[in-house]
């Protein structure tokens, strides 16, 4: 390593504070030179095959020749005007594609800047609209545990009380309903009483409840849990049945990563509101949407307070942003992901399924472009990145887990190595 290089690293270490991590003892940083294709390429000279999609956005991979030239044809027009009072067309063609891809009757966008603040967008809408027809007393969130749905105040406050990462915070944010996570796993034979708890909740508390926040099939940051599609069938019609709105974050879940285009599609509902981001631009830039339905905004629209939502991120609408999102768009309209995804799945059952008579392994399991394994006793992050970056994979795991989430157009080989680099990991760490 040149000493300028670890100079780098050194000041990184002492002055950067980066995402869940401490500033008197970081976890180590691998400084990246570039990345292409599937592939993060290290200053120090180590080609990494990308197993996370940079946190699940970057589904076309890197460097890719669409969303480059969109980026830099918008760059050579404007980077940013302000969206209070102004419109472009990155914006109005980025909406058309989106409300295209998302099912009817939604076709309201509110343009966010990070998939937390669409969560608090959500929030707020859901709160707005009983407070537009005059129910104020409908202002809490119902969940289910388990969950994870950002790290903002509100985002945080439907996050899992307990075992989330949020804990330390939870006397200072609001107090939302909780009930247990669905029990049935996602390929298991369906059961009613799985959705008692909520039913119960709903019930009891349906007169003070705006709206049911959830990931729909796949709780991710929470657990990397998938459960099955029935219980979402049933949850729109008790939200039906009990007037109550219903939120899905799909920030994790859109745009093809679970095998379907949104998780929703597993159960062929359409929530009230939807929250998208991550995979939005290609994991190109910040960007997110909070997509509703007309009766929503209009009863807000008209309703008391004014009639407007009381929310302007400084970036909303970023052309820069919206463009390539069009493009990022554009591409899963094409539909590639439709065959990418399935070979996806099939090879990580393959490969990965053996690994769940390792003694270590607590659960093997699998659905889209998503494969997870559970291990029985938390993992040492900085050794066992290590480890990887020595097996030329980039691999981010997380207290017990050990999971990957490709770019769609991953190769075989590619994915191959990931998988390969797993089992390494488990017969390293017990032999």
């Amino acid at each position: 390593m040149s000493n300028s290089l670890q100079q780098a690293i050194q000041f990184d270490q002492q002055h950067i504070w980066h995402p869940y991590t401490s500033m008197t003892d970081p976890l180590p940083c691998y400084h990246v030179k570039s990345a292409s294709g599937c592939e993060i390429e290290l200053s120090s000279g180590e080609i990494l095959v990308d197993g996370m999609s940079s946190w699940w956005a970057a589904i076309h991979g890197y460097n890719h020749p669409q969303l480059n030239a969109a980026l830099h044809a918008q760059a050579d027009k404007m980077s940013h005007v302000m969206f209070g009072g102004l419109t472009h067309q990155p914006a109005i063609n980025m909406v058309e594609r989106l409300i295209d891809l998302t099912p009817a009757p939604l076709d309201r966008v509110f343009i966010a800047d990070s998939g937390s603040v669409s969560v608090e967008v959500a929030i707020k809408m859901a709160l707005q609209y009983w407070f537009s027809i005059e129910q104020p007393k409908k202002n809490q969130l119902l969940t289910i545990r388990g969950g994870y749905h950002g790290d903002t105040f509100a985002a945080m406050s439907v996050c899992d009380p307990v075992n989330g990462m949020h804990h330390m915070f939870r006397h200072a944010l609001c107090n939302q309903h909780f009930v247990e996570r669905p029990a049935v796993e996602f390929d298991d034979e369906w059961e009613p009483s799985s959705l008692s708890s909520i039913q119960q909740e709903l019930e009891q508390h349906h007169t003070e409840i705006a709206a049911v926040i959830i990931e729909p099939v796949v709780q991710g940051a929470g657990g990397m849990r998938f459960y099955h599609p029935e219980y979402l069938t049933q949850l729109r019609e008790l939200c039906n049945h009990y007037d109550v709105l219903l939120i899905a974050d799909e920030i994790a879940t859109g745009f093809g990563r679970t095998g379907q285009l949104f998780g929703c599609d597993h159960a062929g509902i359409v929530p009230d509101i939807m929250c998208v981001g991550k995979a939005l631009t290609g994991g190109y830039m910040t960007l997110a949407a909070t997509v509703t339905h007309a009766k929503v905004a209009e009863a807000i629209g008209q309703g008391q307070g004014g009639g407007a939502l009381m929310h302007g991120p400084t970036f909303m609408g970023n052309p820069l942003a919206c463009a390539v999102a069009n493009a990022s768009l554009s591409i899963i309209q094409s539909g590639d992901w439709k065959t990418q995804v399935p070979r996806i799945e099939c090879q990580l059952r393959e490969e990965l399924g053996p690994l769940k008579r390792h003694p270590s392994v607590a659960d093997v399991r699998v659905l889209g472009a998503i494969g997870v394994v559970e291990l029985n006793k938390p993992v040492n992050v900085a050794r066992t990145q290590a480890l990887f970056v020595e097996l030329g994979v980039w691999i981010r795991p997380f207290g017990r887990l050990m999971y990957i989430m490709p770019p769609y157009c991953i190769s075989a080989q590619q994915l191959s190595k990931l998988t390969h680099a797993i089992a390494v990991y488990l017969e390293t760490t017990t032999n």
